[in-house]
């Protein structure tokens, strides 16, 4: 909603302050289709060329979420943190049991209480991957935080591409903004015999590119960029609890303290309360 709302302020503010100083919205209708067929055609191509086809539809993906708004909610995060209370507590209780939850995770009757999560493959290969070598004696502190920071860094860098892909795009709008407006001078140029309120409207028609270059630029891709990069940053803490309880519970703590240290690790406005967690682990005792 606030994209939504933003990009329509956004154009009612810029091209409402034209019309109230006394602009010519006919010049801008008239050249912004050839314009924007020029930058904008210009753009998508070099992102075409510089991107595999699975980082654009990963970039399209980042830009529906702008709309959509934040992949996990306050729910989600008290539902994860009652799913590692129970990967925790059976891996210590049934070796055997865990490694049947693990090894088949869409089987798993555990796993299927929290299907959004289960959606998620790179949730599901973190825990998994990570309790497989807990259960293979590879139970060094330090070792399996390293394995999990690179991890967790490699998830991250992925889930950044479609922000890089943004921002780049618009670090080049301007410049084909300039191409477009230079294309009409070009084609000004080789009417100079014509009349001056003729050549004027066709000067101001080429830069028209440069106007759009800029505005696409800096009031709507970029800000996309900078969205996308918000979102899948605020995402990445909820694959870090899971290094948060994996790695205090090979400290050998008990499995309440170690929910209870990934609680206080998540983000302030989808922190699920003390007592919110307390409640949903006696809910599934009495539902065992």
């Amino acid at each position: 909603m606030n994209a939504i709302l933003g990009i329509i302020l956004t154009l009612f503010m810029v091209f409402g302050g034209f019309l109230l100083a006394g602009g010519n919205m006919a010049v801008i209708m008239h050249s912004a289709p050839y314009e924007m067929m020029i930058i904008g055609g210009a753009a998508i191509g070099a992102f075409l060329v510089g991107n595999d086809m699975a980082g654009v539809k990963h970039t399209v993906g980042d830009i529906a979420a702008v709309f959509k708004g934040p992949k996990w909610k306050k729910s989600d995060y008290n539902d994860l943190l009652c799913l590692m209370h129970e990967l925790v507590r059976i891996s210590r209780e049934s070796p055997v049991e865990i490694e049947a939850h693990i090894e088949d995770p869409q089987a798993s009757d555990l796993f299927q209480k929290y299907p959004r999560i289960l959606k998620d493959t790179n949730f599901i290969e973190l825990i998994c991957d990570t309790i497989r070598s807990m259960i293979m004696n590879f139970d060094d502190v330090y070792q399996v935080e390293e394995l999990l920071d690179k991890q967790l860094e490699s998830i991250k860098e992925e889930k950044l591409h479609g922000s890089h892909a943004l921002q780049t795009m618009a670090d080049a709008l301007p410049a084909l903004g300039i191409v477009a407006a230079v294309l009409g001078i070009i084609k000004t140029m080789s009417s100079i015999d014509k009349p001056p309120e003729v050549l004027g409207e066709m000067i101001g028609a080429a830069l028209v590119g440069t106007f759009l270059g800029v505005f696409l630029a800096y009031a709507l891709v970029g800000p996309f960029a900078t969205k996308v990069k918000a979102l899948r940053e605020q995402e990445h803490y909820f694959y870090a609890l899971i290094r948060e309880v994996l790695v205090s519970s090979l400290h050998k703590n008990p499995t309440n303290i170690c929910v209870e240290v990934a609680r206080r690790s998540a983000p302030k406005h989808h922190r699920p309360s003390f007592n919110e967690v307390e409640e949903a682990l006696k809910a599934l005792k009495k539902a065992a």
